[in-house]
């Protein structure tokens, strides 16, 4: 039977993965990405009649988006664990579907797997949440097994580092494809000793380094009140600091709602909404007001915001944070 992981290649994907393959040790093909790319599933070839039905685990995408494609592999008879804490829609009634998917606000993949193992590989959990900008969750997890606070600020600072990479329009923007870098994380147990040994991770921290030196001279392009947008300039250090970028200015100014475009070749940019970390709401809902916006209540994004719908999004941008 052939065994598929398809996880997104951000923090919180990679963290959820790894997390569940140390509990339960197996050898799979990866199907992965850049954080935007979402609708994985469509990779995952469909069964012949002459073979054994496949198994499916799929971790921190959208249901909902790979609706489609869900169903096609399930009708082909493969088995699928789903693992998810964005919007979802309605949730299909399957014999070969099992379900771990929580949507609230200040948790993501990464701690639904943890709670499904009974916390065997916490600090990964750690990370992940880290990660993916839930820092008070990542805190409470770090607190509950007495962590130290040099061990947990390493930890936030690998969860950072993981999702920093997985920003760009392609696999050809990242430091590492994340199929990659799963590759060398599932050598370690423990993620101070992947710190302490992988010449990744230290690739990763001066990668990150200088791509927020530059960064740090950005202005916002649009503000009203404590909101602000941010337009970066059309580079591949740009856009790879897209999203870390967007996470480190909410926590700055945890009062506002925040948007990041960065610019797309041709035409259109990619867009990142971080809701205010004081009022978790509704980054979702705007940008599912556009055709390939997406994401959960607290972090959102769209994957092609036309250049002549930018004013529309900064008027909805508006309209939901007042």
């Amino acid at each position: 039977m052939q065994l598929y992981d398809v996880f997104n290649g951000d923090a919180d994907g990679l963290c959820s993965l790894h997390q569940l393959r140390l509990a339960r040790p197996a050898e799979s093909l990866l199907i992965t990405g850049v954080k935007r790319d979402i609708e994985l599933l469509s990779r995952v070839p469909s069964p012949s009649p002459s073979e054994l039905p496949a198994e499916v685990n799929v971790f921190d995408i959208s249901l909902d988006r790979n609706r489609k494609e869900l169903l096609r592999i399930l009708q082909a008879g493969a088995r699928i664990n789903y693992f998810d804490h964005h919007f979802a829609g309605e949730i299909p009634h399957h014999p070969l579907l099992e379900t771990h998917i929580g949507t609230r606000p200040d948790a993501g993949t990464s701690f639904i797997v943890d709670q499904l193992i009974d916390g065997r590989f916490r600090a990964w959990a750690v990370a992940g949440t880290y990660g993916d900008n839930f820092d008070e969750t990542a805190h409470q997890l770090a607190r509950s097994v007495s962590m130290g606070e040099k061990t947990e600020m390493q930890l936030k600072e690998l969860g950072i580092l993981l999702n920093y990479n997985s920003y760009g329009t392609t696999t050809d923007d990242l430091i590492f494809h994340p199929a990659r870098l799963y590759a060398t994380m599932k050598e370690y147990e423990n993620p101070i000793d992947f710190m302490n040994s992988s010449p990744v991770f230290d690739r990763l921290r001066k990668g990150y380094k200088e791509d927020m030196r530059r960064a740090a001279s950005l202005t916002p392009s649009f503000s009203s009140g404590a909101n602000h947008v941010f337009i970066l300039p059309d580079k591949r250090w740009a856009r790879r600091v897209s999203g870390v970028f967007a996470n480190s200015v909410a926590r700055t100014n945890p009062s506002g709602a925040h948007a990041v475009l960065t610019p797309l070749e041709g035409d259109g940019f990619v867009v990142s909404v971080r809701a205010p970390l004081s009022d978790r709401r509704d980054a979702d809902t705007l940008c599912r007001k556009f055709p390939t916006g997406g994401g959960r209540a607290a972090a959102a994004g769209i994957n092609v915001l036309p250049e002549g719908d930018v004013d529309k999004f900064l008027e909805e941008f508006e309209k939901t944070y007042k």
